[in-house]
């Protein structure tokens, strides 16, 4: 599969979806140009969809994939991380060969 997200990621995520009125229709994860390294993560709440995205579907949550982050999001897993330094989400993509010292942005 192109996209995973954990059971962790999908609950976290259907928790915030919950909260939202009125709901959104499931989320939508990019990449887009920007940050010291050239790309980075976008994860959206989406109301309206691309007839081109590619759809996932994890346990009933519904996540929207453009085809031009599609292709740099191959392979990548999604977790929900929480730790003592506090608690977000984890891109694990096999893709990137370099991030930023901040790790907020990479290259491909």
């Amino acid at each position: 599969m192109a996209l995973e997200l954990t059971p962790h990621a999908v609950e976290k995520v259907k928790e915030i979806l919950g909260q939202q009125n009125p709901q959104p229709r499931g989320l939508r994860v990019a990449v887009v140009g920007g940050g010291c390294s050239g790309f980075s993560y976008q994860m959206n709440f989406e109301n309206e969809t691309n007839p081109i995205d590619k759809t996932y579907e994890f346990d009933g949550l519904k996540v929207f994939v453009d085809q031009a982050s599609l292709m740099y999001l191959n392979g990548t897993k999604i977790d929900f991380v929480e730790s003592l330094e506090g608690s977000g989400f984890k891109f694990e993509n096999p893709n990137v060969k370099t991030t930023c010292g901040c790790g907020s942005s990479f290259t491909v």
